[in-house]
């Protein structure tokens, strides 16, 4: 990915946990969301042209809310931040400081895991299933529940919140963009829109669930659960 702002993998992480020939980079601070896509979108084009391997890169965004192909206008509330057009499926979501947001860029041409060749629904499956892993990993039990996208988790009085969201965007069998864990952003900057277009649910993080992890711990789950669900 030529001239991007991107880190090598700390030394932190432990040898092996990255599958072999996917790329893992980390970029320091707060990485523009349009640079964001513009850097993917270069990456996915070279991975399709055969110039550059896959990769999976972890930012950090400025506060944004971000429009899927199916937003709604009515589901932007709050216009508090920049709003985006993302180009992925779905529908408004927030990125902001405290949020661990995974960019996956991957062939979809050839298997990755369970995960068979030009299987989109499969690979959606799968990103859920690499974000439940993570959270395993600290002891969080992530579901999904049919009919709302991204993973949740169930408090003890019953309430059902949202942890992390899902949005994939497929060009020429080459997938981009990827998942958003929260960590410790702040929750209140959700309100300005409706996450994801589900309104009776709230959202919650890591933190929020008494869980002080840290970012670095976090990347580490992320390349360890990767290896098990893509490797």
């Amino acid at each position: 990915m030529p001239d991007t702002p991107l880190i090598a993998v700390p030394s932190v992480i432990p040898p092996g946990t990255a599958r072999a020939g996917v790329e893992w980079s980390i970029s320091d601070g707060l990485t523009p969301y349009a640079d964001a896509l513009r850097l993917m979108e270069h990456r996915a084009k070279e991975i399709r042209d055969g110039t550059s391997g896959e990769c999976v890169w972890l930012v950090e965004h400025p506060p944004t809310y971000t429009a899927g192909t199916s937003a709604r206008p009515e589901d932007l509330k709050d216009a508090r931040f920049p709003a985006v057009p993302a180009g992925r499926g779905g529908k408004w979501t927030y990125h902001g400081p405290g949020q661990r947001v995974a960019y996956a860029m991957l062939d979809l041409t050839r298997p990755h895991g369970d995960v068979a060749a030009r299987d989109v629904r499969a690979y959606v499956h799968a990103l859920e299933e690499w974000m439940i892993r993570a959270l395993w990993r600290f002891n969080v039990r992530g579901e999904r529940r049919e009919g709302r996208v991204g993973i949740w988790v169930v408090r003890p009085d019953g309430a059902e919140e949202k942890i992390g969201a899902i949005g994939v965007r497929v060009t020429r069998w080459v997938a981009w963009h990827g998942l958003a864990l929260n960590l410790e952003p702040d929750l209140s900057h959700f309100g300005g829109i409706v996450p994801c277009g589900i309104a009776e649910h709230g959202v919650t993080s890591l933190h929020a669930l008494g869980i002080p992890v840290t970012m670095e711990e976090l990347d580490v789950a992320l390349m360890a659960s990767f290896e098990e669900v893509f490797g």
